[in-house]
């Protein structure tokens, strides 16, 4: 099984004529995705050229893509002062799941995109994240599907690079995956640790969960305490961070330190307080799986 979403979902692109929605859309249709419709102002009647040939009909506005086609998913590929607007669209036009690739979108335009999305009742990825992939089924974002592998493992990362080393050491030791989900670095994200674990912990397919977090806020302890209320299968972690200096701003706009609750040590005593087996380098995650789950 896997999670949020699988491949029957109908997938539009917003954005899908811009030179990164239009490359990562090729690579998802190449994967398996359903992408149904895309989304351009002042560009509707026209077509995107998928990979195989396959001519995606572009529109004006979301609410006709969904209306011609049925999707129930939606990529977000437009530029930061665009991007809330963009994911408002979506959710006024009931769109179920709604991945936000673009960084740098302002907080306070993000306030309003997650208040409105959560009125109609619409998922938030992101923004600032690299999307999800369910290995074997679909791919909404850009995580590249060659390093991913069908299997057991869940994975839920608030960082994009790790989540391809972590995958990567995955599949490479024949850990394959359920679900691989970055949910965004940004201070404000729409879906959290928190709602990925419970989703992983109602997918029977999933026997074990690795949960990369960084410095920067009371997320990652906040998922913690969940686990060790709620879950019952193995969780590995691993926390970003562990070298910067004190005081200093590392990566992410979440990397925002407030006293000791979002250091790398809180971060780790809260893991392990509550069973998580925590890696002190990317890659000890693989091992520290294979031997929660015996193998």
């Amino acid at each position: 099984m896997s999670i949020f979403v699988d491949e029957t979902t109908r997938v539009i692109v917003q954005g899908i004529t811009g030179r990164d929605g239009s490359f990562h859309t090729r690579q998802m249709m190449a994967y398996g995705t359903q992408v149904v419709a895309g989304v351009t102002p002042g560009k509707g009647g026209r077509s995107f050229d998928g990979p195989d040939g396959t001519a995606v009909p572009v529109f004006d506005t979301v609410a006709d893509a969904v209306a011609e086609t049925g999707a129930n998913a939606s990529v977000v590929y437009v530029p930061p002062a665009f991007a809330a607007g963009a994911i408002m669209e979506a959710a006024d036009s009931e769109v179920a799941f709604i991945v936000c690739v673009t960084e740098g979108v302002p907080v306070l335009d993000m306030t309003r995109a997650h208040a409105l999305a959560r009125d109609r009742g619409s998922r938030v990825l992101g923004p600032n994240c690299p999307g999800i992939i369910c290995p074997g089924r679909t791919n909404l974002g850009i995580i590249p599907g060659r390093i991913v592998t069908p299997g057991p493992v869940g994975l839920i990362s608030r960082s994009g690079t790790l989540t391809y080393e972590a995958v990567h050491h995955l599949t490479r030791d024949g850990l394959g995956q359920t679900a691989c989900v970055g949910i965004g670095g940004d201070p404000l994200v729409g879906t959290s640790f928190t709602d990925c674990l419970a989703a992983f912990a109602a997918d029977s397919d999933t026997e074990a969960v690795v949960m990369i977090g960084e410095i920067g806020g009371t997320a990652e302890q906040e998922a913690a305490d969940w686990v060790g209320a709620n879950l019952d299968i193995p969780v590995v972690g691993f926390i970003a961070g562990r070298t910067a200096p004190p005081g200093t701003r590392m990566g992410h706009a979440g990397a925002i330190i407030s006293g000791s609750s979002g250091t790398a040590a809180e971060k780790t005593r809260a893991f392990e307080d509550n069973g998580i087996k925590v890696a002190k380098r990317p890659v000890e995650i693989s091992a520290l799986v294979a031997a929660a789950l015996g193998r």
